[in-house]
């Protein structure tokens, strides 16, 4: 069996630094054969940089994910087109740095990492996921693999379950990233396909979505935007998803949502 833990959405330092304190003992517990966090919110909460991505690495992370703020920090767009773990959405233009998907190989088996972005309410006129996971799909999938991964980042629920039930049955998991709740409803389908429309984030666990609270209210009272501050201490939260895959069928046979709390100074 092949065992992946999936780490949600890791916003700023004080979700580095929960990534720091948590992933270790859960390595131990879980024994995980790969572990793979979205990255987009890694670097102050927009983009990434070079050392953070290196900090995670060095704390257990082995591949990194991304969404609409993958190129959010623009001094380190080399990053993508280097040698480090890092995905951008496929769907992005194809005159973006990066690519959308990799074969990780792993103990002999082989394990398609997908990224794709949603096209609903997310700001940029992003090409098609679904066509975008056919062209991957139909390139890849054939080629020995023993499991294959989505990470939908994406901010309607309707688009995520649709891709969900277009892809079941052809890949071993889908899970959602960008809204920074986890959601309740981690499923395995009848064909063996594992979901779950969110993971939630690693991060500052007493604000809004990450960030402190005060200003994000005083925008809905006002209607005038004020600055959303990211604390780097406080009470954190880690969120993840741990899978458990077939590799002789790609068919997930276990789902376990995981959530810890821990207090950052």
């Amino acid at each position: 069996m092949l065992n992946i833990l999936f780490i949600g959405d890791i916003n700023g330092k004080i979700g580095r630094q929960t990534v720091k304190k948590i992933l270790p003992d859960l390595k131990q517990e879980l024994k995980p054969d790969l572990v793979i966090a979205n990255a987009e919110n890694i670097a102050h909460g927009h983009g990434v940089s070079e050392p953070t991505l290196k900090e995670m690495l060095a704390a257990g992370v082995n591949w990194f994910t991304g969404g609409n703020h993958s190129f959010g920090n623009t001094a380190y767009l080399s990053l993508y087109d280097s040698n480090l773990p890092l995905l951008r959405p496929a769907n992005y233009a194809d005159s973006a740095p990066g690519q959308g998907q990799t074969i990780i190989e792993i103990n002999g088996h082989k394990i398609l990492l997908i990224n794709l972005i949603g096209q609903v309410y997310m700001g940029m006129y992003y090409d098609n996921p679904f066509i975008a996971a056919d062209k991957i799909l139909s390139n890849l999938a054939s080629n020995n693999i023993s499991a294959i991964i989505v990470d939908i980042h994406a901010q309607v629920t309707s688009e995520k379950l649709a891709l969900f039930h277009y892809l079941d049955g052809r890949i071993s998991a889908m899970i959602g990233t960008h809204t920074h709740i986890m959601t309740a409803d981690a499923e395995i389908s009848k064909a063996g396909t594992a979901y779950l429309t969110d993971v939630g984030q690693t991060g500052f666990a007493d604000g809004i979505l990450g960030m402190s609270k005060a200003g994000i209210i005083k925008t809905f009272l006002t209607q005038i935007k004020e600055p959303h501050d990211l604390p780097e201490t406080g009470r954190a939260i880690f969120n993840a998803i741990s899978l458990t895959i077939d590799p002789r069928t790609k068919r997930a046979t276990a789902i376990k949502p995981i959530t810890k709390y821990i207090n950052i100074t």
